[in-house]
């Protein structure tokens, strides 16, 4: 897993505009440490034990160096279903709300949250995958990762990016809706009996 994570860090390195939809997680550029863990362990069931689980996580998390580069601008849309897709427990999800807030406050990153009560389009949330500049598409399946190269769909992928963002919150609304996940999570939190 940490060649995999040493790949997409070399094919990022130029990269200067980032397009980001995600339907049922937090973006990798914007994962806790915790989360990251969860969600690069979670085909363990499917393909085996990863040994190297950890030091995919620390690539992970040098990777988003690249959040705070003032030349660099990241746009990221997601449902409001990622915030609240239980993948791993409470208390690590309840971070990672915690620090999608403030990560959203850089001035390189666009947050945008779309909302159960949002209304779609012409485009919908079938999948995420992410915009590399107008080079390419990154879609990730449960065995494989596409890369799209072909003009036209990436020019398609624009346009379905741009019709997703433009039903998301944005601002204060955004965090609204977050907050909203942080709240229902830490009463959740809150009734867990102290360990130790």
């Amino acid at each position: 897993m940490r060649h995999v994570q040493h790949r997409i860090a070399q094919e990022e390195a130029g990269v200067r505009s980032f397009r980001v939809f995600q339907t049922m997680i937090i973006p990798g550029l914007v994962q806790t440490p915790e989360y990251a863990k969860v969600c690069l362990s979670h085909s363990e069931p499917l393909f085996g034990p990863r040994k190297d689980v950890d030091e995919a996580v620390r690539i992970r998390m040098q990777r988003q160096d690249v959040l705070h580069q003032p030349d660099r601008r990241f746009h990221f849309v997601i449902t409001e279903a990622a915030l609240r897709f239980r993948l791993c427990e409470p208390d690590v999800m309840l971070s990672q709300l915690r620090h999608l807030n403030s990560l959203s406050a850089l001035p390189t990153v666009k947050l945008g949250v779309i909302g159960f009560d949002a209304v779609y389009g012409a485009a919908f949330p079938k999948h995420g995958f992410s915009l590399l500049d107008e080079d390419h598409v990154n879609v990730e399946t449960f065995s494989a990762e596409l890369t799209i190269t072909q003009p036209q769909e990436i020019e398609l992928y624009g346009k379905i990016f741009d019709s997703l963002a433009g039903i998301a919150s944005y601002g204060d609304e955004a965090h609204r809706i977050i907050n909203r996940a942080i709240d229902d999570l830490s009463t959740e939190v809150d009734e867990d009996p102290p360990t130790g």
